[in-house]
């Protein structure tokens, strides 16, 4: 048999071409062809025609082959691994696995695991922080392994026992959430020769800076009563003055987080200074560093304090506490003197300038330091007149409610103005009357010149002798990245709430925010290196395209592959420097 074409004319002139089975037999001595099947045109039967042959020869079509085929290898699940590759990178940089190994105590059996698990809450506090009892969850989407490639599974209970039990809420299995919590008693009881030994590797490594240490504290609230000697209420950050909190301060040295301390939520911003400074002097041998603080620090006793140690200190001023601010911008008549334009600012068409004058100081030793900022000035002038805006509409509306005879008792006219001016910093910029029945206001004609001429100008401070003005203001102006790393610790890494309710949780809890910040800190050095323009939690998220997937092989073996990702991951592989994607192989037991 053969495929015979044949041509026919169509309507319109158009030509087609047809195919025919064709048998060929003989009959009275003679070749005769019969058609045995026709196949229909030619241009319509072409793009079937693999389709085709596979029904002939009794193939499967594509998508059709049973699930249970064992041609191919096949899919049994995948785990997201991209930032734990990261993370076990960067440990390895940072020597943490040798530093914990040393600490597990003798008798118990795998304490060289401490790493391992140490790692596991660093990993999930960076990628997608929650608690304890929460990691059981992540672990189930997540490849989190030692450093031989073991994974950590979750251990759930069984539901029945769950119910049954005094905890039914509790879905992990005790065994593993107190696995967990000796963890963190085990790296809290480590956290200064942690710390320090950390320091040392950085220094060496990074090449760090250490002329300048800079300083800030933050809060962060409890969910509950909290711990009984370190929550306690004061001075929320959060603006949850109603929880109790308690106190993180962080040390940075060149943009690398250094040491951190915790205190009691009522303690004083000024009053651990001085635990701090002992803690730089004795524990990292910074002694003349230059301190760098907010103006939440400067108070009489703190400036004393650094005197009498011969502490060159670098302190902001708050401008309307301090009496001396006022009488300070007053004195800032002479020549401004310019400094360097920023990275972001200067990218801009007509960047924006900042000026600084020295001006005399009523104390010996002390220097003063008036900057002006036109960036900031267009801010705070912006601020203030939304501001404004706001308190005179209200004003406006009391005033037309008063004299339409709704509201007539001074005592009710008195404290309705003062919840206006209340909000919104009102009292700084209106002034109110009532007499005779009648409700007036107007502009404050001594607070609002004040709040104008303070707008745009702040003041810092120092006992150094050698720093020039430009470089109190570059230095001054730094001390922004341990705001950032506040706000990358409890934002970013969510350090915020904690439900710890020991005094050694909570401050586990702490460092494991801490530590996992430092990884942060040094993905964002080496991707600004090499020359990329994403942030350390962009970077993780592009690095959620790397996933490891488990396979079924037709021997009824598993094998584990690892996917490339995407250029973007690529490239931030490249430049953490991590050529190695696979995971350790898990050694086979004899």
């Amino acid at each position: 048999m053969f495929v015979r074409v044949i041509r026919a004319q169509g309507p319109k002139g158009v030509k087609y071409e047809y195919l025919r089975l064709v048998e060929a037999f003989r009959q009275d001595g003679k070749t005769k062809h019969r058609t045995i099947l026709n196949l229909g045109r030619k241009d319509l039967i072409a793009p079937h025609l693999d389709q085709l042959i596979r029904v002939i020869r009794g193939e499967p079509s594509p998508g059709t082959e049973s699930p249970n085929t064992e041609k191919d290898d096949m899919p049994l699940a995948a785990w997201d691994w991209g930032p734990i590759l990261v993370v076990h990178a960067l440990w390895r940089t940072l020597g943490l696995h040798d530093l914990l190994d040393c600490l597990g105590k003798p008798g118990r059996r795998r304490n060289a695991d401490l790493s391992d698990r140490v790692l596991v809450l660093v990993a999930n506090r960076l990628t997608q922080p929650t608690s304890e009892h929460g990691l059981a969850r992540w672990l189930e989407t997540t490849f989190a392994c030692d450093r031989q490639g073991r994974r950590f599974v979750p251990a759930w209970r069984d539901d029945a026992e769950r119910k049954a039990s005094r905890s039914p809420r509790v879905r992990v299995a005790a065994a593993q959430l107190q696995a967990w919590y000796r963890s963190l008693d085990q790296l809290i009881a480590a956290k200064r020769a942690i710390e320090h030994q950390l320091y040392v590797r950085l220094r060496d490594l990074l090449s760090l800076r250490v002329d300048v240490a800079f300083y800030d504290l933050t809060s962060t609230y409890f969910e509950g009563v909290g711990p009984a000697r370190l929550g306690a209420h004061g001075y929320s950050r959060d603006h949850r003055p109603r929880e109790p909190q308690v106190l993180v301060g962080l040390v940075m040295v060149d943009g690398i987080p250094i040491a951190h301390h915790v205190f009691a939520g009522n303690q004083r911003d000024a009053g651990t200074v001085p635990v701090v400074l002992d803690d730089l002097d004795k524990r990292f041998g910074l002694g003349r560093v230059v301190f760098v603080g907010d103006r939440g620090m400067l108070t009489q006793a703190t400036v004393a304090e650094l005197q009498h140690r011969g502490q060159p200190y670098l302190l902001g001023c708050n401008r309307r506490r301090s009496p001396e601010a006022s009488q300070a911008i007053e004195q800032a008549t002479g020549p401004w003197r310019d400094c360097p334009v920023g990275i972001t600012a200067g990218e801009r068409d007509n960047p924006p300038r900042t000026q600084v004058q020295e001006v005399p100081s009523q104390q010996p030793g002390r220097r003063i330091f008036v900057v002006q900022s036109e960036e900031r000035l267009a801010f705070e002038r912006s601020q203030r007149q939304k501001a404004m805006q706001r308190v005179h509409d209200q004003l406006e509306a009391l005033r037309q409610r008063v004299a339409k005879g709704r509201l007539k008792a001074a005592d009710k006219v008195g404290a309705a103005a003062a919840r206006i001016l209340a909000k919104n910093h009102g009292q700084r910029y209106y002034a109110w009357t009532y007499e005779d029945g009648v409700f007036q206001y107007g502009e404050h004609p001594v607070h609002l010149p004040r709040e104008i001429a303070l707008e745009g100008k702040y003041l810092i401070q120092t006992n150094d002798p050698e720093l020039s003005p430009v470089q109190a203001v570059q230095t001054y102006k730094q001390l922004s990245e341990v705001e950032t790393a506040f706000r990358n610790m409890k934002d970013v890494i969510n350090m915020r709430p904690v439900y710890h309710q020991t005094d050694t949780r909570v401050q586990a809890h702490i460092f494991v925010a801490a530590l996992a910040f430092l990884i942060h800190a040094l993905i964002e050095r080496k991707l600004k290196a090499a020359g990329l323009d994403l942030s350390a939690n962009e970077a993780l998220q592009a690095l959620n395209a790397i996933r490891l997937v488990e396979v079924a092989a037709p021997n009824g073996k598993t094998r584990q592959c690892v996917t490339r990702g995407t250029r973007r991951s690529e490239a931030i592989l490249r430049a953490l420097d991590i050529t190695q994607l696979d995971p350790p192989t898990p050694k086979k037991r004899s």
